[in-house]
């Protein structure tokens, strides 16, 4: 006996009340199988892979890719047989965060040809089927050379390599497409910032020439001499020795490290330190979340830095290490320029810029010496942070940064 069966858009949790669909891998009259893979959502935390709740044939799909849907509205119905379970697993939800292809060596062949063409439906990361949409590849003619058959990221560039067109002398074609994915989530979160926030912007040097002494040698130190685990330690860049000054400064300013909720017109002000890490991905900007910040050790910060960027560009983050920062520190390193004016990821009320490390001659001691100095940019919540507060929030940086003794006082 068949029977209809309705899955709807489940609840991802954190108060989202509609995704975008960026993906299905099904089609009307498809027979799937129960835990198949059925579709990509975005969120506006994370990418999240969505799996059938039940086996059957597809009946209808909820939308076309790239639309949104709410949470609770049919995703997709299928047709089942009536004893297959439908009730027992109508109470789950059918979804996971998304697996990023975990690809091995190509492995040497006796022949010189390529792989066998996958006729089937090809094998590969969400990623990778997006980037072969946008550029219009049938994932079918690519060679797969990953684990069980599924196409790599490197896999993809070699096709793209051999199918570039010679040079002509004929003008290039206009590329225009619509913002779908994540750079539609970052695009709708930067317009709203800008538009609901009055941010203001204070930038102040730094001379660092005696903290990059202390980090050199921390970073050259023999981990069995200092007061640390003889593990193998992470290298330290600036920025954990820039989370350590913040944690030691935002007791003092409160409000500084608060969220404000503007329909309530409320301000939460935070008794720990969650320091949102602004990460560039291939697929946009991303900001995962170092929790309770002010409690590690530099070395602690630096594994955390490490493994969010990382998974924050591999897709392989969970949606609580997207969530849940009190303010976010972003730094675009050697590409840091001279001074940038960040923008509040709301509803925080501060976000701290950090520009990139040069030496300049400067006044030091009343001698023109060459010292390396470095730009903090900080921007902020006029309606909550006055002028003067973000002015001594970075000065109270400053001064510990340029005596790194006081960090660890």
């Amino acid at each position: 006996l068949m029977a209809d069966y309705s899955f709807k858009l489940p609840d991802l949790g954190e108060g989202i009340v509609e995704s975008e669909i960026v993906e299905w891998y099904v089609a009307t009259g498809d027979m799937v199988e129960q835990e198949q893979h059925i579709a990509d959502v975005m969120t506006d935390k994370a990418l999240v892979e969505v799996t059938a709740p039940v086996s059957g044939v597809v009946l209808q799909l909820g939308c076309a890719a790239s639309e949104i849907l709410p949470v609770g509205q049919e995703l997709i119905r299928f047709k089942i047989e009536q004893n297959d379970g439908a009730e027992e697993v109508a109470e789950k939800t059918s979804t996971k965060e998304v697996e990023t292809e975990k690809t091995v060596p190509t492995p040497t062949a006796k022949e010189t040809v390529l792989p066998a063409i996958n006729h089937d439906k090809p094998k590969t990361s969400p990623s990778i089927r997006r980037q072969a949409r946008e550029q219009g590849i049938d994932l079918a003619l690519v060679a797969p050379t990953g684990l069980k058959g599924r196409i790599t990221q490197e896999d993809l560039a070699h096709y793209l390599l051999q199918q570039t067109p010679p040079v002509t002398e004929a003008t290039p074609p206009t590329n225009t497409y619509p913002l779908k994915g994540l750079r539609r989530v970052i695009a709708h979160k930067m317009q709203q910032s800008k538009r609901h926030i009055p941010h203001y912007s204070y930038i102040e040097e730094v001379d660092i020439t005696e903290l990059e002494h202390l980090r050199q040698h921390l970073n050259s130190a023999d981990p069995t001499t200092a007061n640390t685990s003889s593990e193998q330690r992470p290298k330290l860049t600036l920025l954990p020795f820039i989370l350590q000054a913040l944690g030691n400064t935002l007791p003092d300013f409160p409000h500084c490290n608060a969220h404000y909720q503007e329909e309530q017109e409320t301000v939460t002000e935070f008794p720990y330190f969650h320091a949102g890490i602004a990460t560039m991905t291939p697929q946009g900007l991303m900001v995962p979340v170092i929790k309770y910040c002010e409690r590690l050790t530099l070395w602690q910060r630096a594994a955390e830095i490490t493994r969010l960027s990382e998974g924050a560009k591999q897709q392989q983050l969970s949606a609580d290490d997207m969530q849940g920062s009190t303010l976010t520190v972003t730094s675009l390193g050697a590409l840091g320029g001279i001074a940038t004016t960040p923008i509040i990821n709301a509803p925080e009320v501060s976000v701290i810029g950090v520009n990139k490390m040069q030496e300049r001659v400067v006044v030091h001691n009343g001698e023109m010496v060459i010292r390396k100095m470095m730009n903090i940019s900080a921007s902020f919540d006029h309606r909550i942070v006055d002028g003067a507060d973000g002015a001594r929030l970075v000065q109270a940086i400053k001064r510990q940064l340029e005596h790194p003794a006081t960090l660890f006082l």
